[in-house]
């Protein structure tokens, strides 16, 4: 139960609450001007704080810097003992606790300079769901697990930016599915843990989507293909492999083999050099040769008939200096033809032994051809060797893919019998806990005729992908029926953990809960808030604005100013919770 909200600061207007009913009202005041709004004083705010002393997050209000290093504290009692439990907005992660914590599955410890109790805040919100949940501590082999923060929140919800009035099972806006599933089903008294199985299979489902979403995509290469084309894609590769070993086995590889292929090079290069050179030798040869026929003697005769034609006779002395001459010329090409003769003669020699040089390293050569033929270098033994490996190296690849494919094949096929296996197991939990199911229904039903003489259908159903839960009033047509949907589911939790050792013993409702409600269905919702909260003993608090109370429509023996336990007022800043405005 909730005993009251305090600050630190002077300014901030203290909140006490009492046992069952209360009321936290925002009026206008006459003094008020039209630019006045009720906004802001501080309603939803006050609920805020409550979450915040109970280990939630500062939110958008409490951030905000004009309360930076401001310290809230709530009054709360435990288990029958009463506590006061604070926390600064600045320091957030540790909770001053004051109060016996003898009994706490988690003691705090004692501040160094304060000598306070100080607990940091995950350990706080863990011993809460022992306090006011009877949770455990920890739930080391689930994964999916209720927790306090979000059980919490269905008793005080929380709309601002959270939006916790969308409907009777989700608590914000974008909560998650198996986070309805597993702490609805905890506050209803069923077996949560079904839920929690169903997420991890729902996981594996939607790993194994996403693998056959990226292999057919070609992302993921080992899972491309079906397990018939790679097996016959297995057998051909082990074929290969056996062929290519037998090659490895047999591969002759001569330890000189690179030497002897550039002495090859090197024998190749020498013969075309002497061919050349041969080539060349033999023009030089036939022009020796061709020099030699066309050499000629000098004929004085043949001087003497050109003078004699002319009518000229030769003289004696001209005519010895001819032969003189011709003497000279005799012996000129005398030597001409010794010294063709000689060069022919040595070209001829020179061409013969480079002809018998090419025969002898032609042959050299060859033998050496030989060689490379049978044996092979290293390096191509290497690639051989390499394109192997690959070959090996594929081979393993399919066979790991063959592998993944049928593990995939058998985990669908798994996947399929557990969900089956896991809805039947729940349907029988189901039936096994009917007198909690019943009685649930029944305080919905309850709480919808009371409210608009129809029944109410809260439906608790197993699916294929877990709980179904819903809920319905016939009664179409009427004015915020959804957010009296969201009352009635409240209540009937609010009814349900009353009669449990160890629960919160509170619910609290926002006055945005009653926005757009027919004012007959808020007074009615009213008046059954308070009658269940004092039967059931348990606390309901709610905040509301003074002109959207239904004073005319409340029965003539319920009085709601009773309940009010503090008036927020929009006439000046000593009016609203925080005695500022920001």
């Amino acid at each position: 139960m909730l005993l009251g909200v305090r600050c630190d600061k002077e300014s901030f207007k203290e909140v006490r609450f009492e046992p069952g009913f209360n009321v936290i009202l925002a009026d206008r005041t006459k003094e008020s001007t039209k630019r006045d709004s009720r906004n802001g004083l501080g309603k939803s705010a006050l609920i805020q704080i409550i979450h915040f002393c109970l280990g939630g997050k500062s939110g958008k209000t409490l951030s905000n810097k004009q309360l930076e290093n401001w310290t809230f504290t709530l009054d709360i009692e435990l288990r029958g003992k009463k506590y006061s439990i604070s926390r600064n907005t600045k320091k957030k992660n540790s909770i001053i606790i004051d109060g016996d914590c003898s009994s706490w599955p988690i003691k705090p410890e004692s501040g160094t300079l304060t000598g306070n109790q100080v607990m940091h805040l995950n350990d706080w919100k863990r011993v809460l769901g022992v306090l006011m949940f009877r949770m455990q501590l920890e739930y080391p082999d689930l994964k999916y697990v209720p927790t306090f923060r979000s059980c919490i929140s269905y008793f005080a919800r929380q709309n601002s930016e959270r939006g916790g009035f969308l409907d009777p099972f989700s608590q914000y806006r974008s909560q998650l599915e198996w986070d309805k599933q597993v702490n609805n089903a905890f506050l209803l008294g069923l077996d949560w843990v079904y839920a929690s199985k169903w997420q991890i299979l729902k996981d594996r489902k939607k790993v194994l989507k996403q693998i056959k979403t990226e292999a057919e995509s070609g992302i993921l290469k080992y899972m491309v293909g079906s397990i018939g084309e790679l097996e016959a894609r297995k057998i051909r590769l082990g074929s290969d492999i056996q062929k290519q070993e037998e090659e490895l086995k047999s591969f002759q590889v001569h330890p000189q083999y690179h030497r002897i292929e550039r002495k090859v090079n090197e024998i190749t290069a020498q013969i075309h050099d002497m061919v050349n050179k041969n080539v060349s030798d033999k023009n030089l040869l036939q022009h020796y040769e061709n020099s030699i026929k066309e050499e000629k003697d000098a004929s004085v005769d043949s001087i003497e008939r050109m003078y004699n034609e002319v009518g000229i006779i030769m003289p004696d002395n001209v005519k010895r200096r001819i032969e003189d001459v011709n003497e000279f010329h005799k012996k000129i090409v005398v030597n001409r033809k010794e010294f063709l003769t000689l060069e022919i003669n040595g070209l001829k020699q020179m061409i013969l032994q480079r002809e018998d040089t090419i025969r002898n390293i032609s042959e050299k050569r060859s033998k050496l051809f030989n060689i490379l033929k049978t044996h092979k270098a290293l390096d191509e033994y290497t690639q051989l060797q390499q394109h192997n490996l690959e070959l090996v190296s594929e081979l393993k690849d399919i066979t790991n893919r063959i592998e993944n494919l049928k593990r995939f094949e058998q985990g669908q096929s798994a996947l399929k019998i557990d969900l089956e296996l896991l809805q039947q197991q729940a349907r029988i939990s189901l039936n096994e806990r009917k007198d909690i199911k019943e009685k649930a229904i029944n305080f919905f039903n309850s709480n919808s005729q009371a409210l608009y003489e129809s029944h109410g259908i809260l439906s608790i159903d197993i699916s294929p992908t877990g709980y179904l839960f819903n809920v319905d009033i016939e009664r179409e047509g009427s004015h915020g029926i959804g957010n009296m949907k969201i009352f009635c589911y409240d209540l009937m939790l609010a009814q349900l953990w009353a009669d449990r050792e160890g629960s919160p013993d509170f619910l609290i409702h926002d006055s945005i809960l009653f926005a757009d409600v027919d004012e007959r269905q808020i007074a009615l919702a009213l008046e059954l808030a308070s009658r269940e909260c004092k039967d059931k003993e348990f606390q309901y608090i709610c905040t509301m604005n003074s002109d959207n109370i239904p004073y005319n429509d409340f029965s003539e023996d319920f009085n709601l100013k009773e309940f009010v336990s503090v008036t927020l007022t929009d006439a000046n800043e000593d009016g609203c919770l925080f005695g500022i405005r920001f």
